[in-house]
């Protein structure tokens, strides 16, 4: 008997070790396959192009948006960068080589001094760089700097700032996003990373600094502007008085978002003229069908893998009270939330305001919704809605129920019978208008730039609003709101959208991850692509990231 579990043993031994040299095998293929196919085209655009003597360089930097592999940003900054140089614009490359004591994603939250997979990184640069001019920088300490933060307490060091920079303040949202919470821990790990981060960041300022002042750019084109490298890149080009265009993953499958704007807050110049055609509509609501069943991915990741139906205890429930409404929550570490956080401090204060309301009125059945994404494999937050709802005993009461991030019910389906609706900044709150459902939203979001949902501008407004529709029979939902959600939605799916679907596809190995296409250079010119006719206009011209109608 103990002879027969011990084969059973080994055989499951041998079996995940030939399972991980399979997948290591197939990594390495598929790298390679990507690295070549890259190496090709960099090879015949650095043969082919002629740079135009008018034009000065563009620097590209993205040192935030992967270690090894393409991921989509990575792509995105990259092929963005071939066609600029097949325009003939000079490119030049901004490349950390252990530019860095400690970066974002090389960084371990649970052992914080662990240093950075450099060299895997910069191996991965020089495949990405091929044929082409790279300024890469290599980290050097600040020793006037080093001793000035080296016994700061961290609030001192997140309002620190050196030589009229805020170091201080680009770091943070850094450190909440690597550390998954929006209230840091005033221990020595954080406050290790925070001078860690402070230190980096002014050095890429100082490098960043030296290079503009060599080569003289027009622009600069960075990943998301909200992670210190980029924002310290950011930070110093707007000081010079340099364009930036920052990039994030668009809202459809391998899409890019591209603005002079903030990238994380998801601006469009929208035309105020602007009103969709009936093809333009049906092509909405075709989005729209698909999206109410779950059926999407966002960055590359299937969020709802089933969407359940509410049962009928659900509804037996909520029968016995006058009226049900739901509250949709947000990740409170994302980068967006600096961007939404103008009227509440942060998520959690608009949610102790809800929760007066719930204790207030019995007569409502309230739904709190965690949002998918806070419990998601590898990038869990550490400041939850659900430890929030367990530290105010939230579930306990008669009127709420509380939904978690890994139960997979259909929000839809609540909106659709709902009084109203509560948001912070999701886009579930844009959705629920386009319903036709009374919408109030507590945070600045990426369709609240034009009249979609109710919006109060303060803390009380938010209160009296609040208060106003639990106790209204009636609450009507402007026709505008309705009109300018769908105009707002089509405009970011299909217009700011920019698909690079033409260039890049799954790499089959880590989700998010790409490779190149087999690709000819005639498809990186404007005239065979309406993307890349878009983002050399932005770019050289500053025209809107938008396609055309």
């Amino acid at each position: 008997m103990a002879r027969g579990w011990l084969i059973l043993i080994i055989i499951r031994l041998l079996v995940k070790i030939i399972s991980r040299i399979k997948g290591k095998i197939y990594r390495e293929n598929t790298f390679r396959k990507n690295w070549n196919r890259i190496a090709n085209i960099a090879s015949q655009i650095a043969r082919s192009s002629r740079m135009d003597s008018n034009q000065r360089p563009v620097i590209f930097f993205n040192a935030s948006t992967r270690l090894e592999g393409m991921s989509l940003n990575a792509a995105y900054s990259l092929i963005t960068s071939w066609a600029l140089r097949l325009a003939g614009v000079p490119v030049v490359y901004f490349v950390c080589q252990s530019g860095m004591s400690h970066c974002i994603l090389g960084t371990n939250r649970d052992k914080p001094k662990q240093l950075p997979p450099c060299e895997r990184c910069f191996a991965t640069s020089r495949h990405l760089y091929r044929y082409s001019d790279m300024y890469p920088f290599s980290f050097q300490e600040d020793i006037s700097l080093k001793t000035k933060i080296d016994q700061l307490d961290l609030n001192v060091l997140l309002s620190f700032s050196y030589h009229n920079v805020p170091l201080g303040k680009i770091v943070l949202p850094s450190l909440r996003w690597i550390l998954r919470k929006h209230h840091l821990d005033n221990d020595d790990a954080t406050s290790y990373l925070a001078r860690e981060y402070i230190l980096s960041a002014w050095h890429i300022v100082c490098e960043f600094y030296s290079l503009i002042k060599k080569i003289e750019p027009q622009a600069v084109v960075v990943f998301n502007g909200m992670f210190f490298p980029e924002a310290a890149i950011k930070y110093a080009a707007n000081a010079q008085g340099l364009t930036v265009y920052t990039h994030e993953v668009g809202m459809q499958p391998f899409s890019a978002f591209f603005t002079s704007g903030e990238a994380t807050a998801y601006p469009i110049d929208m035309e105020p003229e602007f009103s969709l055609t009936g093809i333009q509509n049906s092509r909405l609501d075709s989005h729209l069908e698909k999206r109410f069943k779950g059926d999407f991915t966002t960055a590359g990741i299937r969020f709802w893998q089933k969407m359940l139906p509410l049962g009928a205890d659900f509804w037996d429930k909520a029968k016995s009270f006058k009226q049900y409404v739901p509250v949709f929550t947000n990740v409170v570490f994302d980068t967006s939330q600096g961007h939404a956080n103008v009227v509440f401090p942060h998520m959690f204060a608009w949610l102790d305001s809800v929760y007066d309301a719930i204790c207030s009125h019995p007569e409502t059945f309230f739904i709190i919704r965690a949002h998918p994404d806070e419990l998601r494999p590898g990038k869990e937050s550490r400041e939850t809605v659900a430890q929030w709802v367990q530290s105010k005993r939230v579930d306990q009461l008669p009127n709420v129920l509380f939904i978690g991030a890994k139960e997979y019910v259909s929000s839809y389906e609540l909106i659709s019978n709902a009084k109203f609706v509560m948001v912070y900044n999701s886009t579930i709150g844009l959705e629920a208008s386009i319903k036709g459902v009374p919408v109030l939203c507590a945070g600045q979001a990426r369709y609240t730039q034009v009249p979609t949902v109710f919006f109060p501008q303060t803390i009380s407004e938010f209160k009296l609003k609040l208060k106003e529709f639990l106790v209204s029979e009636d609450i009507r939902v402007p026709q505008e709101f309705i009109l300018n959600a769908r105009r707002v939605l089509y405009s970011q799916l299909f217009r700011a959208s920019l698909p690079f679907s033409g260039f890049i596809e799954d790499d089959g190995v880590w989700r998010g991850f790409v490779c190149m296409k087999n690709i000819s250079m005639e498809a990186l010119k404007p005239k065979n692509s309406p993307t890349i006719k878009t983002l050399l206009n932005g770019i050289l011209n500053k025209e809107p990231f938008l396609l055309d109608q």
